[in-house]
């Protein structure tokens, strides 16, 4: 009995200390469910209006060309981590400093592209008349850096950090001396045109904008016409965004938050972009009682020549002596 009574004690010591050997069991807590991160959050206007753009400064690269009335330089500067090119376009016949123009161009394929592109002609014209112009290449032309540029807003950004260089360095010593950070205007081409559209709708500084042959500032409209135009190739990633999130990025729902003065300048004859896209951006602007102007050109494709050509690069000049050079508080 004594030696039953001995084993069951001992079996009973030992399964005790077993159990203390033997690990907790862990409580599982239940798995959080991760926030869904939207991927077009950053593309929106808001967000766009509230971030800061124009860190570091613009460099001269080289000088391009002495003619008689302007320096043409060639430039670059940081816009979001990326480098990008342009010229500079800096007037010698009067004295500084300088309204700003910044000119974007339309759409061209990479491939074939040159910073000297189609509208080199529009930017001499500008410095001829005594502005300062600054020509971007914009991302993804070469030789600037290639980005992130869904519905074209990192080419948006590449504008806005200009914008902001010009605003923070101009008239400073360095490249922008003769540049007025408080006399900035746009000029933009097609795609360009968009884009400064976009600009000016973040910026609300921004003087004057001349949109000519614009792109809509309405998504669907672009990107459905991208799509036709590219035979596909371009344009179904943007189109499959829902509508709500397409409200929040195109620039036409958004309207009242520019201050620029606008000219708005199309062929009547343009088989590219639609004659009405300018015309219902016009109304609209009007409707809010925006500054604005608006003009078709009898017999004129997407891009002007000849008499009509001429003819806008007067208006355009006009506009910008009107808006950039001849209020007061523009001065230094």
């Amino acid at each position: 009995m004594r030696t039953r009574f001995a084993l069951l004690c001992l079996t009973i010591i030992l399964l005790g200390l077993a159990s203390l050997a033997a690990p907790a069991r862990a409580t599982q807590s239940p798995t959080p469910t991760p926030t869904p991160i939207d991927p077009y959050a950053e593309l929106t206007i808001e967000h766009l209006a509230g971030r800061f753009y124009g860190a570091g400064e613009l460099t001269i690269q080289d000088t391009m060309a002495t003619l008689p009335t302007f320096t043409r330089y060639l430039v670059s500067y940081p816009s979001d981590g990326l480098t990008i090119y342009g010229f500079m376009n800096v007037p010698t016949t009067r004295p500084g400093p300088y309204p700003v123009v910044i000119a974007v161009h339309g759409y061209v394929d990479p491939d074939d592209y040159d910073t000297l592109d189609y509208t080199t002609r529009y930017a001499d014209a500008l410095a001829d008349a005594g502005f300062l112009v600054l020509h971007p290449n914009l991302r993804g032309y070469f030789p600037s850096n290639d980005g992130p540029n869904l519905f074209r807003v990192g080419m948006a950004s590449d504008v806005l950090n200009l914008i902001g260089i010009v605003q923070q360095t101009g008239g400073l010593s360095g490249p922008l001396q003769q540049a007025n950070p408080r006399a900035i205007g746009l000029w933009g081409h097609s795609m360009g045109g968009g884009i400064s559209l976009r600009a000016i709708t973040v910026n609300p500084s921004v003087r004057a904008a001349v949109l000519y042959g614009s792109m809509s500032g309405d998504e669907q409209q672009n990107y459905t016409k991208i799509f036709e135009w590219s035979d596909g190739t371009r344009g179904r990633r943007e189109l499959d965004v829902p509508e709500s999130t397409l409200q929040a990025i195109g620039a036409i729902h958004h309207l009242e938050r520019i201050q620029a003065a606008v000219s708005i300048h199309h062929g009547e004859n343009d088989t590219l972009v639609p004659l009405d896209w300018s015309i219902d951006l016009c109304l609209r602007l009007l409707e809010l009682e925006k500054p604005v102007e608006c003009y078709t050109y009898p017999g004129q494709p997407h891009t002007f020549y000849g008499e009509g050509d001429a003819q806008l690069i007067a208006r355009t000049i006009t506009f910008f002596d009107q808006h950039l050079r001849q209020r007061p508080e523009t001065l230094p």
